[in-house]
């Protein structure tokens, strides 16, 4: 169980980061190599885009202004997490592992 959300539950819940924890949510997508395995996003309210992603195809990482923002960027391989929904893989969320995640704030989704 490695991404049990719909993309529409996934952006509710980056959208609702003061419910739920988000940020250093790392993830990685199941058709590309093992050495690039590693991609992570998150939400910092305390900065003017506090969306941002890191280990994209845009070095140093991006930042956005909105969830939607960041799910449709093209920054990995030029397509967009939306785009890659089916083959996204969550090891963690909000720092979090997925299923210890899942337990504390499942029940709020």
């Amino acid at each position: 169980m490695n991404n049990p959300f719909s993309f529409e539950v996934f952006r509710m819940i980056l959208e609702n980061d003061d419910t739920f924890p988000v940020d250093e949510t790392l993830f990685y997508f199941d058709d590309e190599p093992e050495n690039e395995r590693e991609h992570y996003l998150g939400c910092l309210r305390e900065y003017k885009t506090p969306y941002w992603i890191g280990y994209c195809d845009i070095k140093g990482g991006c930042e956005f202004y909105t969830a939607s923002e960041l799910l449709n960027a093209k920054v990995f391989n030029g397509k967009s997490i939306k785009d890659r929904w089916e083959h996204l893989i969550i090891e963690h969320l909000g720092g979090i592992p997925l299923e210890s995640w899942l337990e504390f704030y499942g029940h709020k989704i």
